[in-house]
């Protein structure tokens, strides 16, 4: 249902992602904040690359802003015909205001000369970001302290709701490693019982092969007995034939 609400709504849409610049924007401001305490040159490029980086940001996120801005006046006139009710724009003038005053708060303190004399005095840098006070949108409504609370929670859980989902991807993926490891391990049993059977064949006709040349080396050496008598025999018969043929003579 939510999401079917979003692809309709373009607030909605525009809201998404004014809220994941604001998260890189925080984190734009927190490295830009912790580079201009280190730094002891007014001058440092990487001062200024952050410093710039940082202002693009700002200037992205206000434009995006912007739009909100102008989407909450066309639909606080007459919210039913928007399908909305009083308590969602309520909201939609939280948000807004909400991150106004962050963008604000950011402006201002790009401003401020902190433990560095920048030169030309004043703001410096001549960036020239939108004015927050477009944002502004009255409401008679001071539980903005109570929005951010409600907006930093929700934050909160989408990240939960991340961490978890990744959790879940690596319990799987730990998973089917597992079933992997476990089939390979039933496999290598299986081969481990083959090579068993292979070694006890082999071990059978090996010995039988051995009682086979042991046979026929008995057999040959018994044919080569008989032979020789043989040999004997017809060479003695010869010399007895040739000595009769001498005395006949």
């Amino acid at each position: 249902m939510m999401s079917s609400t979003n692809e309709e709504d373009p607030f909605l849409q525009v809201q998404q992602d004014v809220l994941a610049q604001l998260q890189s924007t925080r984190s734009l401001f927190t490295s830009y904040l912790r580079i201009r305490s280190l730094s002891t040159a007014a001058d440092s490029p990487e001062l200024a690359s952050a410093r710039a980086d940082l202002e693009s940001a700002l200037s992205s996120l206000a434009e995006d802003l912007s739009d909100l801005v102008e989407s909450v006046r066309a639909v606080e006139s007459d919210p039913a015909q928007y399908g909305l009710d009083a308590s969602e724009v309520t909201r939609r003038k939280r948000l807004v205001q909400e991150v106004g005053g962050e963008i604000e708060d950011m402006r201002e303190e790009l401003a401020k000369v902190s433990g560095i004399q920048r030169q030309g005095g004043g703001r410096g840098g001549g960036t020239d970001l939108p004015d927050p006070s477009a944002f502004a949108i009255a409401d008679g409504d001071a539980d903005g302290d109570d929005y951010a609370a409600e907006f930093e929670q929700q934050q909160q859980q989408q990240i939960l709701r991340e961490q978890d989902q990744h959790l879940d991807g690596v319990f799987q993926t730990v998973g089917n490693l597992r079933r992997q490891a476990d089939d390979m391990g039933r496999e290598l049993e299986e081969q481990r019982e083959m090579l068993e059977v292979v070694d006890t064949v082999a071990d059978r006709v090996g010995g039988r092969l051995q009682t086979g040349v042991e046979k026929l080396r008995y057999v040959m050496r018994r044919n080569e007995d008989r032979l020789s008598s043989c040999c004997i025999a017809v060479l003695i018969l010869v010399l007895i034939i040739l000595l009769v043929l001498l005395l006949m003579l």
